[in-house]
Parts: structure tokens; C-alpha cells; sequence
């Protein structure tokens, strides 16, 4: 049987290659005309403007507030649901009485939808009816009510929080996947030479996990960098934009105040964020497993 040529697999993912470049690239290059177009509060283009829309935003403080807010809600949600998934998908991965059952209550956060969650986020966090104050009033925690999202810092702690809880079961599936695939020889190998449960993790289990932690950073960072239903459901930005990030920024723009124009420069800026951040990631990553893999060739040369 021949040898399929290097062109052949090209070829044979070409089509949906092509169908993936149409549907991603139309409205990417419609948001671009959009951008450098005056734009009705009813979205009809009156004319060109060129790049006065992108003046207006970088002419903007709320945009560059957004932007560093953007990043630290980015890094703290994307941080945190690492930090907790990561042991909690190892805890999962042993098998104990009930496991089952554990696996379904860190799951079920996915099942409701993220405006559901935020809601009900809402409703517990009022200052003067929430089920959080009543439970930490009655167990002698606090003395008076709590106004959480009545002040720009506290709620936007709450929100990130929020953030990373509503993020944890997807990050723990995609764990949970990888550590059902580690071989278990190299496991039984070590506790046999003494290993500590430490030991196993950082030389073991760690390097092992290392694409799928990669596959979680980067879907996340998308993910949380997009995310739009906690911070407009609990505060819509407030109070005062204190708890705004570009993509409830650019809502209120097209949406509220009909910036259509200035709301699309945004949207282009985003998309440009998130791809020059997916690309040095993942080059960052080829180039530390080509380093790994040129020196394992070297040590098993010596």
C-alpha cells in the first residue's frame, strides 16, 4: 500500500479548513468595515470614517480602565479555577466510596446556564434580604448587613469569585480526561523507590498534565476574556463603571448609548488581543516541548 503524500492530508482537511476560515473570517472582516464606518444608533452606515472610531477609543479613560480590569479579572478567574480544578480533578481521579456522587455535585454548577447563576448570585448577595447576610448574621460572623455590590472593589471581587466558580467544572473535566489517560506504571514505579505523594505530583503527575493544563489556559483566557452574563447581570458594570471590563464596555456602547462605530473598534481590539495572546502561548509551548524533547535526545545520547 502506497504512503499517503505530504500534500494528501492537507487536502483532505482543506474543505472544513475552508468552511472554518469562511465562517470565522465574514464577521471579522464585517466588524472591520463596521469599524471604520459612522454608524446610526439604528446600525445603518452613514460613511466612511476611517480610523476615527479607534481615536475615539483610545481617546477614551473608560477603555483603558476597562482594558486593566479586563486583565486582572482575566488572570484572577483563569488563576483561581486552575489553582482549585487541578487537586480537585486528582481528589476525583482516586477512587473512594461515593466518588460517583462528588463527580455530579462539581458538575452541576454547569447544567445552569451563567444568567441563571448570576441571578440567583444577585438575589443571595442584597444587602438587606441576601441569604449570604442572614447566614453569617446568624452564625455571629457579622454584626450588621454587608452591601456587596454597592461598592466597586468589594463587588468586583464577588464577581471574580463568581467567576471562578462557575469555571471549575469545565476545567476539572478536562483534568479529570487527562489523568485518566497518565500511565500508572510510572506511579507504582516511584512508590516502590519511596516516593512521597508530593514527589508523585511535582515529577510525575505535573509534567504529564502539562497539555492539558495548557489546553485549560487557553480555552479559559477565551473564555473568562469574553464572559459578559455574571458582571452585566450582578452590577452591569457598576457602580459608576467601577466594575467594568471591555466586553460589558463595548455592550453599553452599542446597546445602550448606541455607539455602534466606537463599540465595533472595541470588539476588533478584543479579537486582536485574544489572537496575538493564542499564538505566542501556543509558540511558547512548541518551543518549550521542542526544547524538552531536544534534551531528552541529548541525555539519552549520553
Amino acid at each position: 500500500m502506497k504512503s499517503l503524500t505530504r500534500p494528501t492530508p492537507i487536502l483532505m482537511i482543506l474543505p472544513s479548513l475552508l468552511l472554518a476560515m469562511l465562517i470565522i473570517g465574514y464577521p471579522v472582516v464585517d466588524l472591520a468595515w463596521t469599524s471604520m464606518q459612522e454608524v446610526s444608533r439604528f446600525g445603518k452606515l452613514i460613511g466612511f470614517s476611517g480610523f476615527a472610531n479607534f481615536t475615539e477609543v483610545f481617546a477614551d479613560p473608560l477603555f483603558y480602565a476597562s482594558l486593566w480590569r479586563t486583565a486582572i479579572w482575566t488572570f484572577a478567574v483563569v488563576g483561581g479555577t486552575l489553582a482549585i480544578s487541578l487537586p480537585v480533578a486528582i481528589m476525583l481521579n482516586d477512587n473512594f466510596y461515593g466518588r460517583g456522587l462528588a463527580r455530579v455535585i462539581i458538575m452541576l454548577p454547569w447544567a445552569i446556564s451563567l444568567t441563571m447563576t448570576a441571578v440567583l448570585w444577585r438575589w443571595s448577595l442584597n444587602g438587606r434580604a441576601g441569604l449570604i447576610n442572614a447566614t453569617l448574621m446568624d452564625l455571629n460572623v457579622i454584626s450588621a448587613p454587608i452591601e456587596w455590590l454597592a461598592t466597586a472593589p468589594l463587588a468586583f471581587t464577588v464577581e471574580i469569585l463568581v467567576g471562578i466558580l462557575v469555571s471549575i467544572p469545565f476545567t476539572t473535566t478536562i483534568f479529570l480526561g487527562g489523568l485518566s489517560s497518565l500511565p500508572q506504571d510510572s506511579y507504582e514505579a516511584a512508590v516502590v523507590d519511596g516516593a512521597t505523594p508530593w514527589e508523585l505530583f511535582r515529577h510525575i503527575t505535573l509534567p504529564l498534565m502539562r497539555p492539558f493544563i495548557n489546553i485549560a489556559i487557553v480555552l479559559n483566557v477565551i473564555y473568562v476574556f469574553n464572559s459578559l452574563p455574571i458582571i452585566w447581570v450582578m452590577t452591569e458594570g457598576g457602580p459608576a463603571n467601577g466594575t467594568d471590563i471591555l466586553v460589558t464596555y463595548l455592550y453599553k456602547l452599542a446597546f445602550r448609548f448606541g455607539q455602534l462605530g466606537k463599540a465595533s473598534a472595541i470588539s476588533l481590539i478584543m479579537f486582536f488581543v485574544l489572537l496575538v495572546f493564542t499564538i505566542t502561548y501556543v509558540l511558547m509551548v512548541m518551543r518549550q516541548e521542542n526544547d524538552n524533547s531536544a534534551d531528552e535526545e541529548v541525555s539519552n545520547v549520553a
